[in-house]
């Protein structure tokens, strides 16, 4: 029950907020109960994030990669850990952009991401990102356990103005339910107390629903600009419980082939491509 009422500090902040910019009797009973109130939200937050720190003995488990092609890794746990924030289980989490090879002239060239500008334009189409709209599969045989398919893909924030935007637009979504943060997801049960979750999916893209069994390399969804996103990419991470609130990160590990065609097995480094190397070994030996 005290799980239950930590998970809304979000609300204890809104009601701290609301009380702060309704009152307009100066420095008095309501301000106070505002400060408070946000005081209260803030030191529930802490803890809740504090008890998702998860144990570093864990040894990583050996997963499927969950795209096809050549992929760009960002603020993944080969370069840091927490990759993230231990909020939201995200101690292990791992970003993913779709980075085809270039090639060819004219017509035939392949469409390469829109780069960050510092002033104009302020938001482009996610339908202009190669990423956007590139299948996703499931990373081991499982089960959906939970699923969100239906906010919009939005605008991308690659732009100075855009990304000021974004960190304050994220810290409001953070305090909201997960599919605020997220975006449309998909969450899978893979045995042994381990959770995958994929976040940012395109809406209208998913192809399972809760209670639906997958299998290892089986197509899921397909990656979008939902929630809290800059532009399309997956948001991939492991957990050891259903509820990313209270989860706790779990480290992984795939089979990739890097652009030297170096094959390795772990987690690619930031601003490092990678190709899944299948078949995967068999998870039961």
């Amino acid at each position: 029950m005290l799980v239950m009422l930590w998970k809304r500090y979000g609300l204890v902040f809104a009601a701290g907020a609301l009380c702060i910019v309704v009152n307009a009797q100066g420095i008095g009973p309501l301000w106070y109960t505002g400060v408070a109130l946000l005081a209260v939200g803030q030191i529930m937050r802490v803890t809740l994030i504090r008890a998702q720190r998860p144990p570093l003995d864990r040894e990583p488990l050996l997963l499927r990669v969950p795209v096809t092609g050549r992929w760009l890794a960002l603020n993944g746990p080969a370069t840091k850990v927490p990759s993230h924030t231990h909020s939201h289980a995200q101690t292990y989490a791992i970003d993913l952009k779709y980075v085809p090879e270039v090639s060819g002239s004219g017509e035939g060239v392949t469409p390469v991401a829109p780069p960050f500008r510092w002033l104009w334009p302020l938001a482009r189409s996610p339908r202009l990102y190669p990423t956007y709209g590139m299948p996703l599969l499931a990373p081991a045989d499982g089960v959906v356990v939970a699923t969100a398919g239906r906010q919009r893909d939005h605008l991308s924030r690659m732009s100075f103005p855009a990304f000021l935007f974004l960190y304050l637009e994220g810290f409001i979504r953070s305090l909201g339910w997960p599919s605020h943060l997220m975006g449309n997801y998909i969450i899978l049960d893979l045995g042994n107390g381990v959770y995958a979750a994929f976040a940012h999916l395109r809406r209208g893209s998913l192809s399972v629903a809760v209670g639906d069994r997958v299998t290892a390399g089986q197509e899921i969804a397909e990656c979008g600009n939902s929630g809290n996103s800059s532009e399309p990419h997956l948001h991939f991470q492991l957990m050891d419980g259903p509820d990313v609130m209270t989860a706790r990160g779990v480290p992984f590990a795939w089979r990739y082939r890097d652009d030297d065609g170096v094959e390795h097995t772990g987690v690619p480094e930031d601003t490092t491509h990678c190709v899944a190397i299948s078949p995967l070994p068999d998870r039961s030996t």
